[in-house]
């Protein structure tokens, strides 16, 4: 019998999967390495008791902090910025949120996530103007969200960004060349601390800063993050799981017997959309080939803009239906709801191509629900994370012909899919679930507050002239006597 509780839970999982929604919920970010390179900052959470355990930023209370977004969307860097704020508000920081690029046609999704941080207090401020520059200044703390936030300091700080620069923790999602360029980050070396999603995009980001731009980066700390526990409830609960399953299949035309796999992204090429479509076009080929005994495969791809039909979604939709695969292949709306379709599918497919990808947080939640996933050898960040619950296969089209057998193998080997759901499962209530994202960020956050108020920031007038254009400054910021300056030390 299903307990009140679960009715209404059920009942506004239901609705929200058949809302449509304007953007899809795209998480960005997460690394699993060697548990042994985070100790001293990223400590394991310590056991629930009975009782709500005291939350690990509650020396926050009373602090105000200042949440500067380069946007703000349904992406990944946006949403987990949203993340802190309500994880700071909840122990009663005051947290005030800016928006760098407000769009010039204000749309749902805007207003919609405006008013769900006005609801857990959040105050919102107007990037430009008085108010924003003096709440900057008064504030004990200042996150500056993805590497594209920092164009926001000379726009709006202007001559103020020095005494600001002491107490900014950047948070850097970021992967792709073209985020390295020196308008964006001219400022990180002297910033108090870098916050980056995984080792190794903190080795990328260290060395393409050296290499490129000629200046260093801040101390950075390597912070994994967790799945919210909103997400977790429903992937614990087997009748919303399983009521999910049976209505999202229904709409889709899928049986419950038939085997389901799915890319959850933003349609966009660098997503891999094409390309995995082209390996289960070949998969089926090899069912056929071989004569295998397999139960229907169908494919969803979820991210689509059913509004605004790209020239690359139209493509994919050619394709689809030149090799005759309509009944089999379904395209499905951008949607905040990204829990039904983790119910209803048996495989998620990450395709994500080349370095642009830090980690995408879907692959966390598929494990959350027991899924095993067929991810990408490129983006290296979780590849140690997948090795638990994992095939993977290369980028490009040399990756199309590995992905296919690879969806072959999982399709006739329901043991293997079943064992590999098991072990990333295991791993993320290890690992990545939201309190030990509190734990690690609360650490960051500590050490960062603490070692900001000692410092004495060095004016930059006062080594460089402030007229002097910054590709003239370069060489002098780069100097090793420069670096080592105590009034400017980066907390190493």
């Amino acid at each position: 019998m299903v307990k009140p509780k679960s009715r209404l839970l059920l009942l506004l999982l239901v609705v929200f999967s058949v809302s449509t929604a304007a953007v899809f919920f795209v998480r960005t970010a997460l690394d699993s390495c060697d548990s042994r390179r985070d100790e001293g900052l990223l400590r394991p959470a310590a056991k629930e008791s009975g009782a709500e355990r005291r939350s690990p930023l509650a020396f926050m209370r009373s602090k105000k902090v200042v949440l500067v977004s380069h946007e703000l969307s349904l992406s990944g860097g946006p949403l987990l910025l949203m993340e802190l704020a309500f994880l700071l508000r909840s122990v009663g920081t005051q947290v005030v949120w800016i928006t760098n690029q407000n769009s010039i046609q204000r749309d749902e999704v805007t207003y919609s996530l405006e008013h769900k941080m006005l609801d857990h207090g959040v105050q919102l401020l107007p990037a430009k103007g008085q108010e924003a520059v003096d709440t900057t200044v008064k504030a004990d703390l200042v996150v500056l969200n993805t590497a594209v936030a920092g164009k926001w300091l000379d726009a709006v700080l202007k001559e103020h960004v020095p005494e600001v620069l002491p107490k900014i923790l950047w948070w850097i999602h970021e992967m792709r060349g073209h985020y390295f360029k020196l308008e964006f980050v001219k400022h990180l070396p002297f910033v108090a601390g870098a916050m980056i999603d995984s080792h190794t995009t903190a080795e990328y980001w260290k060395n393409r800063t050296h290499e490129r731009l000629g200046i260093q980066m801040p101390h950075t700390f390597v912070v994994h993050l967790g799945n919210s526990k909103e997400l977790m409830e429903v992937a614990e609960d087997n009748v919303a799981r399983r009521v999910l399953r049976e209505h999202v299949r229904e709409s889709l035309g899928v049986r419950n017997e038939d085997i389901l796999f799915a890319i959850i992204n933003s349609v966009s090429r660098g997503k891999g959309q094409d390309l995995f479509l082209h390996s289960f076009y070949e998969s089926l080929q090899l069912i056929k080939q071989q004569k295998l005994q397999v139960p229907s495969m169908h494919a969803v791809v979820v991210g689509s803009d059913m509004n605004v039909q790209t020239k690359f979604e139209t493509e994919l939709r050619d394709y689809v239906a030149s090799k005759g695969l309509q009944d089999r292949v379904h395209f499905v709306n951008k949607t905040l709801a990204v829990a039904p379709y983790l119910a209803a599918i048996d495989v998620l497919v990450q395709n994500s191509q080349a370095r642009g990808e830090c980690f995408g947080r879907i692959t966390i939640e598929a494990m959350a629900f027991q899924l095993p996933v067929l991810g990408q050898l490129l983006v290296a960040p979780q590849r140690s994370l997948w090795m638990v619950n994992s095939l993977l296969h290369p980028a490009g089209k040399e990756g199309v012909p590995l992905l296919a057998k690879n969806i072959v193998k999982l399709a006739t080997h329901v043991e293997q899919r079943l064992t590999m759901g098991r072990k990333g499962y295991e791993r993320v209530k290890e690992r990545f679930m939201e309190h030990h994202m509190a734990d690690r960020i609360a650490a960051v956050l500590k050490e960062v507050i603490e070692k900001k108020g000692p410092l004495t920031f060095l004016r930059l007038s006062s080594v460089l002239p402030s007229q002097t254009p910054w590709k003239q400054r370069l060489p002098i910021l780069s100097r090793k006597d420069l670096w080592s300056h105590p009034l400017i030390c980066t907390l190493d």
